[in-house]
């Protein structure tokens, strides 16, 4: 298994596997191609045998300059459970404290429970948002109407 910097050219690779690997849900659009051509430098890719099972895509804010903001994240099915995630969060977070960033954002939609439970895991702290969803505190019309969002925030130093 190995874990390298994405390219412009992963984008047409990870793209029609994007929506599989999320069991159906329409969640292409989310990750438009932009990140792959700007982040490269702060987004990974991991590769086993030649074949793509696992990404990160991330960036450090330009506008917080202690901030580091991890937007996509993705392991193929047959591949979770082995750590994966773990690795490219770790890599992330590492990248992030070399650019002297020492605060890690991250959001996902309350309806994604395994998100909810990894980024918890991963050691993020869910902000207190202005209401409830199914006993989490989610941030109201965050995306947009009726898109609200939970918001994590990790302290790396």
């Amino acid at each position: 298994m190995d874990i390298r910097y994405a390219t412009s050219s992963d984008y047409y690779m990870l793209s029609p596997l994007i929506n599989e690997w999320w069991g159906g849900r329409d969640m292409s659009d989310k990750l438009p191609k932009l990140f792959f051509d700007h982040f490269n430098n702060s987004s990974f890719i991991v590769e086993q045998d030649g074949k793509v099972i696992g990404f990160l895509i991330g960036f450090m804010s330009q506008s917080h300059l202690r901030e580091a903001y991890i937007h996509f994240v993705g392991v193929h099915p047959d591949f979770r459970k082995h750590s994966i995630g773990k690795q490219l969060y770790d890599k992330f977070f590492k990248t992030a404290v070399k650019e002297d960033r020492s605060l890690v954002r991250a959001v996902t939609s309350p309806v994604n429970k395994g998100s909810i439970a990894y980024h918890t895991k991963m050691g993020f702290e869910i902000k207190d948002g202005d209401k409830e969803v199914d006993g989490i505190s989610v941030f109201s019309d965050y995306d947009g109407p009726g898109q609200d969002r939970v918001l994590f925030v990790k302290h790396l130093t």
